[in-house]
């Protein structure tokens, strides 16, 4: 879990500040949306892939056409 110490004259707004950025930046709440539910292996396998299979088409369209 992550944690923050108060620095010497720092204010409780600026200390909730880099708790939150902290959190964010250790993907906590991601984790814990992800757990949210359960999902087998091979329901993540399919997931990935078809992740994967968008990115593919994504970079294909952006890709520019080549005529010689």
């Amino acid at each position: 879990m992550p944690y923050v110490t108060a620095r010497e004259g720092e204010s409780g707004e600026a200390l909730v500040s880099r708790f939150t950025k902290l959190v964010q930046r250790d993907g906590v709440l991601r984790e814990v949306k992800r757990r949210r539910h359960f999902i087998s292996k091979p329901q993540l396998r399919r997931i990935a892939a078809q992740k994967a299979a968008r990115k593919r088409a994504r970079r294909a369209a952006r890709r520019p056409v080549r005529r010689d």
